[in-house]
């Protein structure tokens, strides 16, 4: 698993500003997105019943940025992702919105 801190995940984000298939992933709940979140970021709520089916029906070729409040969230939701064969995938650690 490949952990980036908000530096290397700003700089993540600005390799990939023109690439259609980068996505910035924010897994907590909507209601945490709604008060805060990065501008583009999909969110998937780590906690929903259709998680995982929701996380399997993205495109496993593209560069995900996965993120929560502090890492644990997003940690599980990229090892899930590694699991069902998503290859370029980073957990944003340290954040604490």
């Amino acid at each position: 698993m490949r952990e980036l801190t908000v530096v290397e995940a700003k700089e993540l984000i600005r390799k990939n500003r023109n690439n259609p298939r980068f996505v910035i992933l924010d897994v907590r709940t909507p209601e945490e997105f709604t008060e805060e979140y990065l501008p583009g970021a999909l969110n998937i709520d780590i906690y929903a019943d259709d998680f995982e089916e929701k996380i399997a029906g993205l495109d496993r070729m593209g560069t995900y940025l996965v993120y929560c409040k502090s890492g644990g969230r997003s940690r599980a939701a990229v090892e899930l992702m590694e699991e069902l064969g998503f290859r370029n995938v980073y957990n944003g650690v340290g954040w604490m919105f």
